[in-house]
């Protein structure tokens, strides 16, 4: 691979509950060539620090991933872990039901804690407003071979809290 080919990473960040800290956290990011593909931020759930764990999934060149990671350190971000993610497959689900009442942000921290695979776009629709059946379109970025636990996780909890699950067609589905 060349210097020149771009490569998706996943960084994890614990940061202070404070104003402006995640902003803090993403400008190394951006002055030094990264291109964000989604963050995961939930302020309700704390590390045993007490700090917020903050997951960044970013495209970049290994070179100007190696400086994002010291100018994230030179500024103070306390960097868990980072390292390339192999994100080769992509799919698209929508998710209908009560998903607020159901506590949408735990039902997306779920599906990511299954491993090798990132909620990377999400568009939620509650035209009847929140206490009603709304709807979620997710972009769904997996490793290699992983898809098929990511659906499956996603159907468990959606299964848990009643909801549905639309599913693209794959190749060789009827």
């Amino acid at each position: 691979m060349s210097e020149t080919d771009a490569r998706s990473y996943t960084v994890r960040l614990e940061l202070v509950d404070e104003p402006g800290e995640l902003l803090r956290a993403l400008e190394p990011i951006a002055d030094n060539g990264g291109n964000l593909l989604s963050i995961f931020h939930e302020r309700g759930n704390l590390t045993p620090r007490g700090r917020i764990p903050v997951e960044v999934d970013l495209e970049a060149t290994p070179g100007k991933f190696d400086d994002i990671v010291e100018a994230l350190r030179e500024a103070g971000v306390n960097v868990i872990q980072a390292g390339a993610e192999r994100y080769s497959e992509e799919l698209t689900v929508v998710i209908v039901g009560h998903l607020v009442e159901t506590d949408l942000s735990d039902t997306l921290q779920r599906f990511q804690e299954c491993g090798g695979a990132s909620v990377a776009d999400l568009s939620l629709s509650a035209p009847a407003g929140t206490g009603d059946v709304s709807s979620a379109r997710l972009r769904l970025v997996a490793s290699e071979g992983r898809s098929e636990r990511a659906l499956s996780t996603l159907r468990g909890v959606a299964a848990e809290k009643d909801l549905r699950v639309i599913e693209p067609l794959t190749e060789g589905s009827a």
